[in-house]
């Protein structure tokens, strides 16, 4: 029962999206329990700012080697290398699995040893003693991108042999782990216990992880080769994906940077809105995007351009019919849905902020939740590049509306007014914060944009 359970298949895009979706709006409500608790317990405040800056380091490491490098590079090439010879694949899983663990903790040791310096210029508004506390959590954090880089090799193999299931209980171990933290370790030591709830999430993120691998025909071997073509093939994906990734990063940072400067709590307000307009796209757009992946990097490989695009373009539609109707509740509902933080520290003020927050991320969840999407078909085909240049192109403009917006709603004047009447902020000084997820907004859909473009030159498609 428990081996058939670990080797459960799924055989259709549309089921494995089904759970992953499944699996999705069970992570994110947990993960709204989450907010709740950190909320309530913490307040808007400069301990609850710490906690989030802490992160933005560690999840920088995830995002360029792991989510947005090994990942997209390694499924496309196990996918060739399977279909030739078997050994010859997971000969490969081995070497990449281990020369990518050495880099992980390579990396994670040099960062966290010089992480006092990165932390003062990500949060020039912080001041001594959170900087302290920041840096202290970050080192702690740096054990997260070890796990999930393990994990992430064993997730690409559950994606190829569609093993879907264990694959989708992995994020929600991982925010059980957080929500147990906050609930018993919390108490005795502050956020610091939250943060050692984070590190024992990631660690059941990556255990969950072996079992579905192993029956797949993994088996460990010492393989350790930086000379292997393949390797070099991998790493010639990874790094212009890499650059690419680190562009919506590098973006989260300056937000960090600029809301530090604005009124203790800032910080919390983008980043819990942030977490509330990621539902859908958590939802709906990444477990679409993950379940299309395998199916369109098999097709792509076999050279069947007119399987890849019939499977492209339904699962682009099935995005949009579902997130668009989804995405004019968020923003109607907005008020009552950020009323989940409106509890023990978290004040009113706060509340009203990140309903406003929320109802401006809603205008472009729609593109938000297609990019993911229209990525894995550049990644299927093994370009990385064109997507890269794309999205740091977007970086540039987003930084630019980021820094414009926030500046405009600094002071009186026909906009302002206009954001203040028309989200009920009246009585509040500072507004800025809101101009942040504005910015955001507008670049989604200038990226989707110019991705579909991009998309139909590459492929000679008409869209």
């Amino acid at each position: 029962m428990i081996k058939r359970f670990f080797n459960f298949q799924t055989k259709t895009i549309q089921a494995a999206a089904g759970i992953l979706s499944l699996s999705a709006l069970i992570s994110r409500l947990l993960g709204l329990v989450r907010d709740r608790l950190l909320a309530s317990t913490f307040g808007a405040g400069a301990e609850l700012d710490v906690y989030f800056a802490a992160f933005r380091l560690p999840d920088f490491i995830y995002n360029i080697l792991i989510a947005g490098g090994i990942v997209v590079a390694f499924v496309p090439l196990f996918s060739e290398y399977f279909l030739k010879d078997k050994k010859e694949a997971w000969d490969f899983t081995n070497n990449v699995l281990n020369v990518f663990l050495f880099f992980l903790f390579v990396i994670s040791l040099v960062l966290g040893i010089f992480a006092p310096v990165f932390v003062k210029i990500m949060t020039p508004g912080f001041n001594a003693q959170q900087i302290t506390l920041t840096v202290l959590l970050t080192r702690i954090l740096f054990l997260s991108p070890i796990f999930f880089g393990i994990s992430s090799i064993f997730s690409g193999v559950a994606q190829y042999f569609s093993r879907f299931l264990i694959y989708s209980l992995a994020p929600i171990l991982y925010n059980l782990g957080i929500i147990l933290g906050i609930i018993f370790l919390a108490p005795i030591w502050g956020i610091l216990g939250v943060t050692l709830g984070v590190v024992i999430g990631a660690l059941l993120h990556f255990l969950i992880q072996i079992p579905p691998a192993l029956q797949a025909g993994f088996a460990y071997r010492p393989i350790f080769n930086l000379k292997d073509e393949k390797i070099k093939r991998v790493f010639s994906l990874m790094v212009p994906r890499t650059f690419g990734v680190a562009a919506p990063q590098i973006n989260l940072m300056v937000v960090m940077a600029i809301a530090s400067g604005f009124s203790s709590g800032a910080l919390s307000i983008f980043i819990l809105a942030n977490n509330l307009q990621q539902f859908p796209l958590g939802l709906v757009g990444i477990p679409f995007a993950m379940a299309a992946f395998p199916t369109l990097a098999q097709a792509w490989a076999a050279q069947k351009k007119e399987d890849f695009l019939e499977k492209f373009f339904s699962t682009f539609r099935k995005i949009l019919y579902i997130i668009i109707p989804l995405s004019f509740l968020i923003f109607i509902l907005r008020n009552q849905i950020v009323l989940i933080y409106k509890a023990g520290q978290y004040s009113g003020t706060a509340t009203s902020l990140t309903s406003a927050s929320l109802g401006l991320f809603a205008l472009g969840i729609f593109a938000s939740c297609l990019i993911p999407l229209v990525f894995r078909a550049f990644f299927a085909f093994q370009d990385t590049k064109t997507p890269t240049v794309i999205a740091v192109v977007a970086m540039v403009l987003n930084v630019g509306l980021c820094l414009g917006f926030t500046q405009v709603l600094s002071f009186p004047n026909f906009f302002q007014d206009f954001m203040i009447r028309f989200f009920a902020l009246q009585g509040i000084k500072d507004i800025s914060v809101i101009g942040l997820p504005l910015a955001f907004s507008l670049d989604s859909i200038f990226q989707l944009i110019l991705l579909m473009i991009f998309l139909r030159k590459k492929i000679n498609i008409k869209i």
